[in-house]
């Protein structure tokens, strides 16, 4: 995204959250919503369709769900980021034109199909593409359109699809990632803010392969090519940092949480993956 993107979308979340609890720190959000609990996403699981072509079955949406929750749990060796997700619904449409154009379908695809609040996760799986295998909304675009608010991902990119290196369900991850408010890893590249998560090493670029270190800034820390928000194959992800959890929560009650349209001011208590 550019720059003047990232800056105004960070403005926005600032101006929300000192109306909300007094304060823009994400830490202090956080402490104040923790005992709230782990948030629990609902997932509406849209499965678009060329007769057969793309028709996942029950399963594959179970493994997906399956593959949010290792991820953001921190079961592959990160942090917990205490986001669970679970299945609310799988529907079917047979449709070429979404199917094979879902970039540029989205809105009369979405408006047809979506479900639910600005809580709830709406999951498409389409016929993307491999250059770029999926795309999302980020949490402060729902005021303006929220038919627009989701992810779409490529059907072949869920757990056990067709596009090897990119097959274990990382791109909804990723993408995900995006939903909730987290930008890439190499946002801004070695310039500040970066991504806006202080425990994140600054990246110049995107990883590409899964190599043994990659240290492209001069800040210290070598680059997160481990990290699920870069872009290197799915068996080299493994983690999200606590940074990114802090991030994704506090996002969350600014712009997600059931009381986050309320308008009631409290104390302080990529675009998608474009590869």
């Amino acid at each position: 995204m550019g720059r003047a993107r990232v800056e105004a979308m960070e403005r926005d979340l600032r101006a929300r959250l000192v109306a909300r609890y007094g304060t823009s720190d994400l830490g202090a959000v956080d402490r104040a919503e923790r005992r709230a609990g782990p948030l629990r996403v609902p997932v509406r699981f849209h499965v678009i369709t060329d007769g057969t072509e793309g028709a996942l079955p029950d399963a594959v949406a179970g493994r997906q769900v399956d593959a949010l929750n290792v991820a953001y749990g921190g079961r592959r060796g990160g942090a917990d980021t205490r986001v669970a997700f679970h299945l609310a619904g799988i529907d079917r449409t047979n449709n070429p034109t979404w199917f094979r154009e879902p970039k540029q379908q989205q809105r009369q695809l979405k408006r047809a199909l979506r479900r639910g609040g600005p809580g709830v996760l709406n999951l498409y799986t389409a016929a993307v593409g491999s250059d770029v295998l999926g795309f999302s909304t980020f949490p402060e675009a729902y005021r303006k359109e929220p038919v627009l608010d989701g992810v779409v991902v490529d059907y072949r990119s869920v757990p056990g699809g067709t596009f090897h290196p990119y097959d274990l369900g990382f791109t909804a991850v990723h993408e995900i990632g995006h939903w909730l408010g987290l930008y890439h890893t190499f946002e801004n590249g070695c310039t500040p803010p970066g991504d806006q998560v202080d425990d994140t090493p600054y990246e110049a670029s995107a990883t590409n392969g899964c190599p043994m270190r990659k240290d492209t800034c001069p800040q210290p820390g070598d680059d997160p090519v481990h990290n699920f928000m870069d872009y290197a194959p799915d068996a080299c992800m493994r983690e999200f940092t606590a940074g990114q959890g802090r991030r994704v929560r506090a996002l969350w009650a600014a712009y997600r949480g059931r009381a986050a349209g309320s308008g009631r001011g409290r104390a302080a208590r990529s675009v998608g993956r474009d590869r």
